[in-house]
């Protein structure tokens, strides 16, 4: 037999599978056409798309027009909403119902919060809605009185530069009996000049679009706004930087260059117990702050037994960090992390195919791709990320050698066997392709305790049943989930003021064995603003939901894996306890489901057989 036949029969055999593939990719469309659908769908999705075009309106950020509108679009919603006859809906139904009863609570909720942050800045800013303004009445396609608006800029300028002097250059205290107080720079803390700086920023973009829309177009408008624009960028441009260097602790070069939002000191926006408390309502938490701390130190506390375990393996006695450095030297050569990272991906998925675990469309195996993270990007996420593509965090030539080498190590092949199809099939990925083909109005409810709670669940999952094989392959993974308890405990102290972000940043390093670089990506992550405030939380305790609800569901009996998993994907994005709704038949009141204690109803967590020492 030639060689040459050889190769022409492999291909025949590779064709006629992708043949095979690509046939079994379209779904069962009889029962597909014949899905059931939420009466209230069509209700959501209108919602949705009235609020983006709302959004797309008003685009000028917390702008005065913006403000009243949006809290009215709520508000009348909200009140329409209670025309419908929720004891006639479906549970399908009820359950949209409640998520946007929910959703509109919340929007209402944050815009009583945002406006309280507004009225901390406005001693730094109180130009804001004057420029705003401006915006606004361009989006109302009003003619522009030229030299009205140039009044306006020349008055901001002015105002700017005051504010900046008083900062710059503090007056002398004249302790001349009688002597009149000479106007002082407000006081406030870092986190509100941070975010002072920020809208700031905000408010140069905005008035930027709307100098872009008139300017050259408009002779007039040129002829007496060119000057005054330019004068009053430059005087915010300076403002800006001057609250980051002397209030908030920037460096120059940090607080003027490119991306100076992933440089500097890590600040964050603390939202304190009354912030957490309604968002927590929000998620359907029936915990405090205080109790999810317990629940994840007690998460923390397997995890660490487990670490000492595998490093017994490893023989390193309970020196769990040693073993974890051993882990973390195991890095491949730059250039070859794509690689590795293709091969993780197609382990996982061929360790699902051998069990009814959860349905992944061969779709859904042939469309990611794969892209590298680029630099900027690497300073707040020092480790791959995932959905329609993986992102993958490896050193460049511009790294330093230091932060080249604790990528390399953090990134290493055990810990990156514990997550890749975290964040491909059936973790994000998979995620993504199903809401957008399931129930895609609820992508309206989307939260981390869905989709960064399954994803971990998933970890969870194989964990349970023995993916992990090697002492570093368990080792890589219980890094992971210390971590997610770290993010909980961390996160909830930071935002009950019990923890700064220098003090997060350490507690990682602490206790999971951070590289330092990679800690400070992750706090500045979690804290840049990017981010909800209980997404951190998502992880695990979403994770644990699924846990409490799939032995509620599976290990009863009364669902298998299969169809558990499946549901739990083609019911779109929801606080788990709505799931639970869901799936379970729960009774749902307009207000929602009974308060769920899930942490009570846990499974044990699975320990690894103790194989002993090497």
């Amino acid at each position: 037999m030639t060689r040459s036949f050889v190769v022409a029969v492999a291909l025949v055999v590779a064709v006629n599978a992708g043949a095979q593939a690509h046939n079994d990719s379209v779904p069962d469309l009889a029962q597909l056409a014949a899905r059931p659908q939420s009466e209230m769908a069509d209700v959501v999705t209108r919602f949705s798309e009235d609020l983006n075009s709302l959004q797309r309106r008003y685009d000028s950020p917390n702008s005065p027009a913006q403000r009243p509108r949006l809290r009215a679009f709520y508000t009348d919603w909200s009140s329409h909403l209670k025309s419908i006859d929720f004891d006639k809906l479906s549970q399908e139904g009820k359950v949209d119902y409640v998520l946007l009863n929910s959703y509109f609570k919340h929007e209402l909720f944050l815009i009583d919060r945002q406006e309280k942050l507004r009225a901390e800045t406005s001693p730094l800013v109180p130009f804001a809605d004057r420029l705003l303004a401006l915006q606004d009445t361009r989006r109302d396609l009003k003619p522009v009185n030229a030299q009205a608006s140039a009044a306006v800029l020349a008055s901001v300028a002015r105002q700017v530069d005051s504010l900046r002097a008083l900062i710059e250059s503090p007056p002398k205290l004249d302790t001349t009996k009688g002597a009149a107080p000479k106007p002082m720079a407000p006081k406030v803390s870092r986190t509100v000049a941070n975010r002072s700086a920020k809208t700031i920023d905000q408010i140069r973009s905005a008035l930027a679009d709307w100098n872009k829309y008139y300017n050259g177009y408009d002779p007039l408008f040129t002829w007496w706004n060119k000057d005054p624009y330019r004068k009053l960028d430059e005087s915010l441009a300076a403002y800006s930087k001057t609250l980051k260097e002397r209030l908030v602790g920037f460096k120059s070069s940090e607080a003027t260059a490119s991306g100076a939002a992933n440089q500097g000191p890590i600040i964050g926006d603390p939202i304190g117990a009354e912030g957490l408390k309604g968002d927590l309502a929000y998620e359907m938490i029936p915990y405090t702050p205080e109790e999810l701390i317990a629940i994840a130190q007690k998460e923390y506390a397997f995890s660490l037994s487990e670490a000492k375990k595998a490093s017994r393996e490893m023989g390193f006695g309970d020196n769990w960090k040693a073993a974890m450095e051993k882990v973390k030297e195991t890095y491949v050569e730059p250039g070859k992390q794509p690689d590795l990272i293709r091969d993780l991906a197609r382990q996982a998925e061929s360790f699902f195919a051998q069990h009814d675990w959860v349905t992944i469309p061969e779709l859904a195996k042939e469309d990611w791709n794969m892209e590298m993270m680029s630099p900027a990007r690497q300073r707040v996420a020092p480790f791959f990320l995932g959905g329609e593509e993986i992102l993958v965090s490896y050193p460049t030539d511009e790294m330093s050698e230091e932060d080249k080498m604790m990528s390399l190590r953090g990134n290493n092949p055990h810990f990156s066997h514990a997550t890749v199809f975290h964040e491909l099939n059936p973790g994000h990925h998979l995620q993504f392709f199903m809401a957008a083909r399931y129930n895609p109005h609820r992508q309206l409810f989307s939260t981390p305790f869905w989709h960064e709670g399954q994803s971990l669940y998933w970890e969870m999952f194989l964990w349970d049943h023995g993916f992990q094989v090697s002492p570093e392959d368990r080792m890589g993974a219980l890094f992971w989930r210390m971590h997610r308890s770290a993010r909980i405990i961390f996160s909830m102290k930071f935002h009950l003021g019990q923890m700064t972000p220098e003090q997060a940043v350490q507690f990682l390093v602490d206790t999971v064995d951070f590289e330092r670089a990679n800690a400070e990506g992750e706090v500045r992550r979690s804290f840049s603003g990017d981010y909800s405030p209980l997404y951190q939380i998502g992880y695990m305790i979403g994770g644990l939901e699924l846990r409490a609800l799939h032995k509620e569901l599976v290990d009863s009996g009364k669902m298998t894996d299969r169809a558990f998993h499946d549901a739990v994907l083609q019911g779109g994005p929801m606080p788990i306890a709505m799931v639970r709704a869901r799936l379970a038949n729960k009774t749902l009141t307009r207000d929602g489901p009974e308060p769920w204690r899930f942490s009570e109803e846990l499974p044990p967590p699975v320990p690894a057989p103790d194989r002993g020492s090497k």
